[in-house]
């Protein structure tokens, strides 16, 4: 009995020291954020009830909306603007975009314009707590307040209210207790005021900075995160900003820094002004789903001199420096297929399957397909993106300036994961490129999520709006 003494002592000592810590990290969380209050302005200042502010200040607003991409989560597919319910999937489970129309029961009618800002730029809803950062407000607390005052007059006067209540999210307990997210937010993103854009030289760039920082928020998915989901960089001053993020709906959200491979090293200021404004340019196409909403939605509707700043400041940013693959433009394949060496089982997959479009040579018909040499998406060190499009196949968007809805088929139904492997393999190290090779539980991987995805969309309804 003596014996159980001690070990009962140290029991009831890590209880109590498990106790302390808890109840400190829970005092931490929940305890008030202070914030700047955001002045009103004189647009907004004393404006009687049902008055609108100034038409100019929601037409800004609204473009505003517009390069921040406000409606690609806040839209369901087939539902009313802003009105919420469009599924977001994360690690920890699926969310669901909330109501930010103007109705005063189920969106944000009764936000003033403090409790707006203190949601979009720092996470934190009236209540005290803390948004899951799947809203980019690590990013949005960059945008000044000129522009957060005329988002608010957008979505209070410009938006109709809509009355739909917002959908639970899918995140099983412990992971959908809500109060850790507030240590989170504390930790990873202080609060902060908005970009001093006084360290760029050049108007222009630190035009394009505001926009790809803030508004765009393109570091949310095309930059790596840590284990703790925080982005490891929010600027230029991190070399890992914009260096190539996690997997998005199953495509890989690429480099965008100067990387001649597989960055933007070997595009102009041009084809990236054209990827946004048409997702496609004279030599590569937009292949992924989640970037074709961001064309669609945001970037095609805003005006060229937006885009080229946009494009100047990503043309300014290194190269990353960790980047394994190659590319020299050779023509060694193209006389090897015409000598009549198709021996391989990757050059008859290839002639087989993709050269009617893509042509032997890989370049296709400039901006009609994407050309394979040199393509970014084609030398990832990750190949899902590409085995993901020769497996479900893939759509550029109408747009308008390009409204040909070009189309490349799927042939998950007649490659097996072997031969898929073989043609990837093929095309990532053909005509001067040269990656590392890709084996069938890779395919097989990909296979899975597309499957998986087909079942999530045909559950939930969920295409692309």
């Amino acid at each position: 009995m003596t014996k159980q003494k001690p070990v009962k002592k140290i029991v009831l000592g890590l209880a109590i020291a498990g106790a302390v810590v808890f109840a400190g990290a829970y005092g931490y969380a929940v305890a008030p954020t202070e914030t700047r209050k955001i002045e009103p302005g004189p647009q907004l200042a004393n404006l009687a009830p049902g008055v609108k502010p100034d038409a100019g200040l929601i037409e800004k607003g609204r473009y505003v909306a517009t390069a921040s991409d406000c409606i690609a989560c806040h839209t369901a597919p087939g539902g009313k603007e802003f009105a919420g319910g469009r599924v977001i999937q994360s690690p920890i489970g699926n969310m669901y975009a909330t109501n930010v129309t103007p109705d005063k029961e189920t969106g944000i009618g009764n936000y003033s314009l403090d409790d707006f800002d203190r949601a979009v730029r720092h996470g934190i809803v009236p209540s005290g707590g803390t948004l899951y950062p799947a809203m980019p407000f690590p990013s949005y607390a960059r945008m000044s307040d000129d522009d957060m005052r005329a988002l608010y007059a957008y979505f209070m006067h410009g938006v109709e209210p809509v009355k739909q209540a917002n959908r639970d999210n899918e995140i099983s307990w412990p992971l959908s207790t809500r109060w850790p997210l507030g240590i989170w937010r504390k930790t990873f993103v202080p609060v902060q005021g908005p970009m001093d854009l006084s360290k760029y030289s050049d108007q222009t760039i630190a035009r394009g900075a505001y926009l790809v920082q803030s508004l765009g928020h393109c570091g949310s998915c095309h930059t790596p995160r840590a284990a703790t989901l925080n982005e490891l960089a929010l600027d230029e001053s991190g070399p890992e900003y914009l260096a190539g993020g996690p997997l998005i709906d199953g495509w890989l959200a690429v480099n965008l820094r100067g990387d001649k491979v597989d960055g933007m090293g070997n595009w102009t200021a041009q084809d990236i002004v054209d990827t946004l404004k048409t997702a496609r340019n004279k030599h590569s196409g937009v292949l992924g789903e989640p970037m074709q909403d961001v064309v669609k939605h945001s970037t095609q509707n805003m005006t060229d001199d937006d885009l080229m700043a946009m494009a100047l400041y990503i043309k300014s940013l290194p190269e990353s420096g960790n980047k394994k693959a190659t590319f020299a433009a050779s023509d060694a394949t193209v006389q090897k297929i015409m000598q009549g060496n198709d021996s391989e089982r990757g050059v008859q997959l290839y002639l087989d399957n993709c050269a009617a479009c893509h042509r032997v040579d890989g370049k296709a018909a400039g901006d009609v397909f994407p050309a394979l040499p040199g393509n970014p998406t084609v030398l990832q060190e990750d190949a899902t993106s590409l085995i993901r499009v020769i497996l479900a196949g893939a759509r550029l968007p109408s747009t308008h300036t390009a409204p040909s809805d070009l189309g490349m088929p799927g042939f998950a139904w007649r490659l097996s994961d072997e031969e898929t492997a073989q043609l990837v393999t093929f095309v990532r190290n053909s005509w001067g490129n040269q990656a590392s090779p890709v084996g069938a539980a890779e395919v097989a991987k990909v296979r899975k999520l597309v499957k998986e995805h087909e079942l999530h969309t045909a559950d939930k309804g969920d295409t692309k709006h």
